[in-house]
């Protein structure tokens, strides 16, 4: 069983009467890419703000493995890009580099081009920041954000604003972090589809609660299959199927049926609709993927509220 590396105990942050983020307990296992997933505004950058020793919780407490949160020693273990790459535009990305490793009091040449390797900016180390895309900023960033080896990397929407080409290089630079240097990435998004594609564990945040947390074996689970059938009378079919037992079934329209899964292999299901004399033009199997797992959470924790 993987080691807990932060753990969240009833954190709340409140400003004014609204609490931006409201009792989370969660807990971020070592080595994992955690993805946080929510709405703009639904509190994933005040969280990320908290942990990472950026502003304080109204109530509730996080430790790192047994050090309280909000500590010399929490904070030394921490890298972070919230919201925009603190960089000098004049210098090179080594020299930017350079200084910050300097302040942190590990300088050494060797390390500064190994994090210029690990984020793909190796052949740009001597160019001058201004000339940078925005791709290019946002590596460098983060190898600002990993300078003294911090066991934990904060990253809030880090592909925002990047083209397709971008995102690719962000998401492989990523899990090139996470495999060669063993860091924990905590990443919010809202783009799931990019999200999918590199966390190992993920959280739901709506309106400052988290509402599912989960890992990426447990979403398999969770993802509900549906058989789409088009047919000539989808009202008859569903008739048809609900009597046989298929209860977890929707009408689409007048031709088209959703059918749930529940086991029953799909050409089982045609065979019960043609059996009843109705013509089946096609049916297809479509899993739910993780964009439409958070909308159907979020729906429903909205009914609960």
């Amino acid at each position: 069983m993987s080691e807990v590396l932060v753990e969240t105990h009833g954190l709340t942050k409140a400003f004014g009467k609204r609490n931006a983020v409201e009792n989370v307990n969660i807990k971020i296992k070592r080595g994992s890419i955690y993805g946080l997933i929510g709405k703009n505004g639904a509190g994933k950058t005040t969280l990320m703000r908290m942990l990472s020793g950026m502003c304080r919780p109204t109530s509730g407490t996080y430790e790192y493995v047994g050090c309280p949160g909000g500590n010399a020693e929490a904070y030394g273990r921490i890298g972070s890009l919230i919201e925009i790459p603190a960089l000098m535009p004049q210098l090179t990305a080594y020299d930017n580099l350079k200084l910050k490793s300097i302040a942190y009091n590990c300088y050494r040449d060797e390390t500064v081009r190994e994090l210029l390797r690990i984020v793909g900016l190796a052949e740009a180390g001597d160019k001058t920041v201004n000339r940078f895309s925005l791709g290019m900023k946002q590596r460098l960033g983060i190898a600002m954000a990993l300078v003294g080896n911090p066991d934990i990397l904060y990253l809030d929407e880090p592909i925002n604003g990047l083209d397709p080409e971008g995102i690719a290089e962000i998401r492989d630079m990523l899990i090139k972090v996470n495999r060669e240097k063993g860091t924990t990435i905590i990443i919010s998004s809202h783009i799931l589809a990019e999200l999918s594609k590199v966390a190992t564990e993920f959280a739901i945040i709506d309106s400052g609660r988290i509402v599912d947390e989960f890992s990426v074996d447990q979403l398999e689970s969770k993802r509900k299959g549906k058989l789409i059938v088009k047919c000539a009378d989808a009202l008859r079919a569903k008739e048809v199927l609900f009597a046989s037992g298929h209860t977890d079934i929707e009408l689409a329209d007048d031709n088209t049926l959703y059918v749930y899964e529940d086991g029953e292999p799909g050409p089982v299901i045609n065979m019960e609709i043609c059996k009843a004399g109705i013509l089946v033009y096609s049916f297809e199997y479509e899993s739910t993927d993780l964009e439409q797992y958070y909308l159907d959470t979020v729906k429903d924790s909205s009914r609960e509220a």
